[in-house]
């Protein structure tokens, strides 16, 4: 019995006390040298170890630098487990990222292990550090903000200095706004799907039947006559409404007849000699029969907790009327952000009106920075009568026009004005999705697992506030560079 994690008293060496056998050192301004730098990971290592028992037998757990920069290298890279493992060994500085001493050319972990440091950390930890990142960066660029409206020389700065006079007990601005996170699964059609089950169930049926090869005879369950019908179908450039119900009956009547079969073996042999997997899609084709069963029935084409892909079964239909995609599947994500640092608020498999996260959200802010917002930018679902109460009496301006016809008084232009700069503020977040799909990739989680997803999730907003952290550094290094050299002219 012993202590299964231990904490690491170096958890950040000086880049020039990193080993290198072929010679000289690593750049001090290298990027993944500034992003150790900015990650608390002593912080996040007595985080991490709470996880763990006090006792434990068995192999010694890697440290929390190495499992929490792993996973950040391959959310930056955007590369698999495997392909993860062999840049961090080409690599130096990655080394570097992830606590070792020194340069080493065997891998440091195996590849499997970046599912358990997904499991290990979970979505709750990551976004835990996400905010103690997120929040400290946006504090300083609030104050970075002030500082600079209260310079007396511009007359910003003296409308600032007048009107600090009555503070405003509200400060900063709160962007809303709600996204799906595909996953990386076909696109589901009924057919295809009833088809899989289908193909799923005749492996259970021969893994059943396997003890009793030549004592009984084995069902017989008309494959060949299923996949011919099926491709007949499938194979159709277009196919009719008449066309499409005649199809998915027979695969119906063939999964009907394969789930009979497989209720008569289990009754001569034990389910217990299925695999693990196999007993798990079982019970998720039993589900999809019945759902498919009832949408043919029925004449619908929806039913509650749609089952979109049998080997996760946890993915739902998000329904979010896009021109690109009117229906995408995955998860609903719905995000805030504040000095174009973001944070994941929810997110949850099955579809939900994010206007109902507004109060949550200003609740949140709340908390982190110690004061309401002044300005809440959201779209109009955020828009409803319960939220603009909530506003108006906390003091926030939310974004829009008010319910109702515009009375006479009000000024039109002013206010379509108004809209227009506030549709503008808040396009901020929508190029943050787009960022995040594009580069980090949010727009295919790769994850299989239901647990895993959320934690890839959660990576991908912190790798996204990191760069945009790492990107003010570099800001703020090169102004004063640039600063330095002005001054030297001006001197000579």
């Amino acid at each position: 019995m012993y202590q299964p994690y231990a904490h690491e008293e170096n958890q950040l060496l000086l880049p020039s006390e990193f080993f290198l056998p072929f010679g000289g050192c690593l750049n001090p301004n290298n990027r993944w040298i500034k992003l150790a730098q900015m990650i608390p990971w002593a912080r996040v290592d007595r985080k991490y170890a709470k996880s763990f028992k006090k006792s434990f037998r068995g192999q010694k757990a890697i440290s929390v630098r190495m499992a929490l920069g792993a996973l950040i290298i391959q959310e930056r890279l955007q590369q698999s487990d495997r392909e993860t493992v062999e840049t961090i060994i080409e690599n130096p500085y990655l080394q570097y990222f992830l606590g070792l001493a020194g340069y080493q050319d065997r891998p440091p972990f195996h590849h499997s292990l970046m599912t358990h440091f997904r499991k290990r950390l979970g979505e709750k930890v990551i976004a835990e550090v996400n905010e103690w990142i997120a929040v400290e960066a946006a504090k300083a660029e609030q104050q970075r903000d002030d500082d600079d409206d209260a310079t007396p020389s511009s007359p910003v700065g003296r409308k600032a200095k007048h009107k600090r006079s009555e503070p405003d007990p509200n400060q900063g601005t709160l962007l809303l706004d709600a996204t799906c996170a595909p996953a990386d699964i076909a696109y589901p059609t009924d057919i295809t799907l009833l088809n899989e089950a289908r193909e799923k169930l005749e492996t259970i049926i021969d893994a059943l039947h396997e003890p009793h090869v030549g004592q009984r005879a084995k069902p017989r369950t008309y494959r060949e006559k299923a996949r011919r019908s099926y491709l007949s179908l499938a194979k159709q450039r277009r196919i009719g409404y008449r066309a499409l119900r005649r199809g998915i009956s027979k695969q119906l009547a063939f999964i009907k007849r394969d789930l009979h079969i497989i209720e008569g073996l289990a009754s001569i042999t034990p389910l217990t000699e299925l695999s693990r997997r196999q007993y798990k899609q079982l019970l998720v084709i039993q589900e999809l029969y019945r759902q498919q069963r009832l949408m043919y029935t029925k004449r619908v084409h929806h039913v509650e907790d749609r089952i979109v892909s049998i080997h996760q079964p946890h993915i739902r239909p998000i329904v979010r009327g896009k021109a690109k995609a009117k229906v995408e599947f995955g998860a609903k994500v719905s995000v805030s952000m504040v000095q174009g640092f973001a944070f994941l608020e929810r997110w949850q498999w099955d579809n939900f009106n994010e206007g109902v996260t507004l109060i949550e959200s200003v609740e949140t802010y709340k908390a982190r920075f110690g004061v309401y917002p002044k300005e809440v930018m959201a779209d109009q679902i955020y828009r409803n009568r319960e939220n603009r109460a909530y506003c108006k009496e906390r003091g926030i301006r939310l974004s829009g026009p008010p319910l109702g016809r515009p009375s006479k008084q009000a000024d039109t232009a002013v206010m379509k004005r108004m809209a227009k700069l506030d549709a503008g503020e808040r396009n901020a977040i929508e190029g943050k999705f787009g960022e995040g799909k594009r580069k980090y990739g949010l727009n295919r989680i790769r994850a299989r697992l239901e647990q895993t997803s959320g934690a890839v999730i959660a990576l991908q907003f912190l790798v996204m506030n990191l760069e945009r952290r790492l990107r003010l550094l570099f800001v703020f290094i090169f102004n004063i560079l640039l600063n330095r050299t002005s001054y030297r002219r001006f001197a000579l």
